[in-house]
């Protein structure tokens, strides 16, 4: 085997030991979210969250019918948003999905992402509630085992607008 051969086989090793180490994290943290979320009970947190979390499923700047089903599902039924109402955490979900999908007749997406922005920015003078925003919506970017440059690129910019550096969640700057 030659010097190219055994570096490809490195960095492979290198992914998938990073996508592991970040499924892990992952799944950590969805229990943490599930803990700490209890105190956000509050139409803000949810309407701030959702528009997040809909901002980071349609980062790519698309979304197909099954992606939106498995991310209204997903989120549907995330432990940490158990304290709200499922139906209501779908209804909200949904609403922000909606506005956001550059495929639904009369949606101009740059209003909408300003608007989404603005919701999201209601609570970073709640400093507890921004980071568990954030961290909910990393969590819906990386539900499909891939947290991709895109959504990341899009979680930086929420993290901005919450008042947070990206770099302490591991996003770009």
């Amino acid at each position: 085997m030659g010097y190219a051969e055994t570096g490809i086989k490195n960095h492979e090793k290198t992914e998938i030991n990073m996508l592991n180490s970040f499924l892990e994290k992952t799944k950590k943290g969805l229990s943490d979210l599930a803990t700490n979320a209890k105190k956000y009970r509050n139409a803000d947190f949810l309407e701030s969250a959702m528009a997040a979390s809909a901002m980071i499923t349609i980062a790519d700047g698309s979304i197909t019918r099954e992606e939106k089903e498995k991310a209204f599902n997903f989120v549907k039924n995330l432990e940490a948003l158990q304290i709200f109402d499922p139906i209501e955490v779908g209804k909200c979900f949904k609403k922000h999905l909606d506005r956001l999908d550059p495929d639904n007749p009369g949606t101009d997406v740059d209003i909408a992402s300003i608007t989404s922005m603005q919701i999201i920015g209601k609570i970073k003078k709640n400093d507890a509630q921004a980071r568990m925003v954030l961290r909910l919506a990393i969590a819906i970017g990386g539900a499909d085992g891939n947290f991709d440059d895109q959504e990341k690129a899009k979680a930086s910019q929420i993290a901005k607008e919450l008042g947070l550096s990206p770099s302490e969640f591991d996003l770009p700057s």
